[in-house]
């Protein structure tokens, strides 16, 4: 690992949740990013959830003690590739994974996760936590 993370929606549960394993990983990285669609799924996850206000508050706090990083035009052009190499391997990933995969990509960060599809992207460095 460079050091240089970007978190997968599940690890940032597993954050939320007081998952001790992920929170020593996390102390031992130098630079944590957080992808905006990972952001998004979190706040589908509030917004049906029954604490909807507690839930909003922690991931806005949670987006403001980090680095968050958005898709621009590059991001787009990843993500173009690697869903076209997918489907010509016949391994499609869930449209979320893509965009989080391109953003790894393009800033050259390690992807934590707790999803194996992640490894079918060649250009991705994925960790499993």
């Amino acid at each position: 690992m460079n050091g240089k993370i970007l978190l997968d929606t599940n690890i940032v549960i597993g954050l939320f949740a007081n998952d001790q394993s992920v929170r020593q990983r996390l102390e031992q990285t130098e630079q944590v990013f957080i992808p905006s669609i990972v952001l998004g799924e979190l706040y589908y996850g509030a917004y049906k959830s029954i604490k909807i206000e507690e839930n909003i508050l922690r991931i806005k706090e949670f987006a403001q003690q980090n680095s968050v990083l958005a898709c621009d035009t590059l991001t787009a052009q990843h993500y173009g590739r690697i869903k076209n190499t997918l489907r010509l391997k016949g391994k499609p990933i869930p449209e979320n994974d893509l965009w989080i995969a391109a953003l790894g990509v393009q800033y050259s960060l390690v992807v934590v996760t707790r999803d194996e599809h992640f490894n079918a992207i060649d250009a991705l460095t994925v960790e499993q936590w």
